[in-house]
């Protein structure tokens, strides 16, 4: 038999789970055609020609031992120079190689850290909506996930709610900046408050909060948005990195994690990282996917093709009389369902062979999640019946 934990594991990644079977039953029965999926965080674009071709660039000029062999654990020296002197230039910073690690994608990365930093019983802070897979993290590490309460309509975080949060045991906050599943892209002004929150905490308590940045889409904004540096603000933050959609790249999992030498205790969170990874079984991150993922690691796929999706598919549920944050970034709509029953939502959706996430799932119900990283025809065949479900919960 599995252990006691891994079946409640298994059990809250059943809806996870079900999406998969769902859409793979629905696909069958009426085409894959006719099957409107927005429900995974699958990009619909092909990663850049310049993937191919650095990667036989490297394949052909690299020593084959060392390309395929162990290295550090905290991944290649080059890769690690390259990504620090990119994040050096566009942010101002002063990293070295010390200050990068390269990781399994940035799951990975925020997996190992929070080995590093958490003892059983403590607590990590996040804010709803949030990334469902967040409190499985935590589970891996024996400690309590808890969410602030959502800031209606904004989605912009609350840093009142979020002092009412934190606690003597409060060890890690985790963002997720631009946010999945709103798509909204925390302001300066909202990250300055938190950081302003979290350092008198920090006095409060007499000890260290970590906050880790979780920053998979922050290359995919719009309308001129820029996402803020979070280390411009708090001194005791870790950015988790993943080129899973900036490039294309989800099934390659690589990514990495960066912060500076100001970071309390760096120089062992530095080294405890480099072990977790060999705890965690990942040893190091792909080797042949460090060297090439560095070499283009300021490289974009075409940003506009999400953001012509972006505004067809808002444009029509607005018309629609659907209510909806513009997402400012990711690829990501969260939807206010015309019934306060999310999941009642989803169901009818399928009768229209839609699908989407329950906003229940990101500890925010009333809403859905809307991937909008598809083909455009996915959009238009859906239309029909996004208007059709709306004329029905009016109608009711």
């Amino acid at each position: 038999m599995i252990s006691d934990k891994m079946s409640k594991l298994l059990e809250r990644s059943a809806a996870m789970s079900a999406m998969y079977t769902e859409s793979a039953r629905m696909k069958e029965q009426y085409g894959v055609e006719n099957v409107y999926d927005f429900g995974m965080g699958n990009p619909n674009l092909a990663a850049p020609d310049s993937i191919r071709e650095v990667s036989i660039k490297v394949l052909n000029e690299t020593d084959p031992w060392y390309l395929h062999h162990y290295m550090p654990n905290n991944g290649f020296v080059e890769a690690r120079e390259k990504i620090a002197n990119s994040l050096n230039r566009r942010f101002g910073e002063n990293y070295g190689v010390d200050n990068i690690m390269m990781c399994v994608g940035a799951a990975g990365g925020i997996n190992c850290l929070l080995k590093v930093l958490m003892d059983p019983g403590q607590e990590i802070l996040t804010f709803a909506p949030y990334f469902g897979e967040y409190d499985r993290y935590a589970d891996n590490v024996n400690c309590t996930l808890k969410a602030v309460p959502p800031n209606l309509p904004t989605f912009q975080p609350d840093p009142v709610e979020l002092a009412k949060c934190v606690t003597e045991k409060t060890k890690a906050v985790l963002i997720n900046n631009p946010n999945n599943p709103t798509g909204v892209v925390y302001s300066a002004e909202t990250l300055k408050a938190i950081a302003e929150v979290l350092e008198a905490k920090e006095k409060e308590f007499g000890h260290a909060i970590y906050l880790i940045s979780d920053e998979p889409y922050r290359e995919l904004v719009f309308d001129g948005v820029k996402v803020p540096w979070m280390p411009d603000f708090y001194k005791n933050t870790i950015v988790a990195y993943s080129f899973s959609k900036s490039l294309s790249l989800p099934g390659d999992r690589i990514g990495y994690l960066a912060l500076g030498s100001d970071v309390e205790d760096f120089q062992n969170i530095i080294a405890a990282v480099a072990v977790a990874t060999r705890i965690m079984g990942f040893i190091n991150a792909p080797g042949l996917q460090q060297l090439v993922c560095a070499e283009l690691c300021e490289e974009l796929v075409d940003v506009s093709f999400y953001d012509r999706n972006r505004e067809r598919l808002y444009n029509a549920l607005i018309e629609y009389g659907y209510e909806c944050v513009k997402p400012e970034g990711a690829f990501y709509m969260f939807l206010k369902t015309p019934t306060e029953d999310d999941k009642d939502f989803v169901n009818k959706a399928k009768e229209h062979r839609i699908l989407v996430t329950a906003g229940s799932g990101f500890g925010c119900p009333g809403y859905v999640r809307i991937a909008y990283c598809v083909a455009p025809k996915t959009i238009e065949g859906a239309l029909p019946g996004f208007k059709a479900l709306m004329e029905y919960y009016k109608n009711k």
